[in-house]
């Protein structure tokens, strides 16, 4: 299955192939900071299955730290992905993609939150322990 999105003006267009290796919020600062919100939905993806596919000219990258690679529009601003090299994988922001059923399993630095969220799924203190993380669940 195929999902195309696009920045905010459109300049520049994603796609990603298959299924993506995991779904669900974090609640760090930095993503609080960066996506404007007090929480961001996520959709990780093997870098292989992510591609651009029009508009690689408009592409800028932000690096504030070696675990985030965050790429947006130069035309418009609007964020479209994080690679995550120490991990292997590219978070696809899931509301650059309005076709992928967006169905999260997780939530992600939970002891940061500034929006508590009652909803059953996992609350990871920091990251799952495969992520280096220390994997421990935080009780809603």
């Amino acid at each position: 299955m195929k999902h195309t999105g696009s920045c905010f003006c459109g300049a520049v267009e994603v796609q990603v192939t298959g299924a993506p290796e995991g779904m669900g919020y974090c609640h760090c600062r930095s993503c609080r900071s960066w996506s404007g919100g007090p929480v961001n939905a996520f959709s990780l993806w093997k870098p292989e299955a992510v591609r651009i596919t029009a508009g690689a000219q408009h592409v800028a990258t932000f690096e504030k730290t070696p675990m985030s690679q965050r790429q947006y529009c130069a035309e418009c601003g609007g964020h479209l992905m994080t690679n995550h090299p120490t991990i292997g994988l590219v978070d696809v922001f899931a509301a650059t993609l309005p076709t992928l059923p967006f169905t999260p399993g997780v939530h992600v630095n939970y002891a940061e939150t500034v929006l508590p969220m009652r909803d059953g799924l996992p609350k990871l203190k920091d990251f799952p322990a495969e992520l280096g993380g220390s994997g421990e669940v935080i009780s809603e």
